[in-house]
């Protein structure tokens, strides 16, 4: 049987007459009453009692709190209103008693260095190797204007000019000036090489 998809109500079913027809109102089962919710009000008005009660006793315990006797303060203002309130124990600041203060104060730590190496060794930080002059040139340049001082070596009977700064005594400062010039970005790499000479 074919569907008609233009018709836009829905037809008619014998069981659904039926069903109207038995009930009397026509739209089945009248929808039951709404009852109030006694088990979680009840319960809601004991945790709020419970409360009160614990508030009541908590304000009870603390108006029954002994009050110590006022301290004897000499100041040139005389009025007895001052000299005879109590003093609340929470109000006063407590007095902090340390005892490390007076056993530091005469201590002397003895504390043994290695001694230092003497290092002969020196370093050289090599920024560049190039085949043209003109090349290591521009790189002398990038590190001049960093503020570090550089040569160009060109060994005889090789192509290569190479663009050095050093020697250095340490090897830390030498690392120093690498990465000095890295973060300028004057140079893309260097390498740190033991110098003999």
């Amino acid at each position: 049987m074919a569907k008609d998809y233009v018709r836009r109500t829905k037809p008619k079913s014998k069981t659904t007459t039926r069903a109207k027809k038995s009930t009397g109102n026509g739209r089945g089962r009248a929808p039951a009453p709404r009852r109030l919710p006694i088990f979680p009000m009840l319960l809601l008005v004991m945790v709020a009692g419970a409360l009160g009660y614990l508030i009541h006793i908590i304000k009870g315990a603390a108006d029954q709190r002994p009050v110590t006797p006022a301290a004897v303060v000499s100041t040139k203002d005389t009025s007895t209103a001052a000299q005879t309130a109590p003093i609340n124990p929470i109000d006063q600041k407590p007095v902090e008693k340390w005892t490390y203060i007076q056993q530091l104060e005469n201590k002397e730590v003895v504390v043994k260095l290695p001694e230092a190496k003497q290092s002969t060794q020196r370093y050289l930080l090599q920024c560049g190797s190039f085949k043209s002059a003109a090349q290591a040139e521009q790189v002398k340049a990038k590190i001049a204007f960093q503020g570090l001082g550089s040569q160009v070596r060109h060994a005889s009977g090789s192509v290569w000019y190479r663009v050095v700064l050093g020697p250095y005594d340490s090897q830390r400062v030498a690392e120093q000036d690498k990465h000095k010039l890295i973060k300028a970005k004057a140079v893309g790499d260097c390498a740190i090489a033991n110098w003999q000479g």
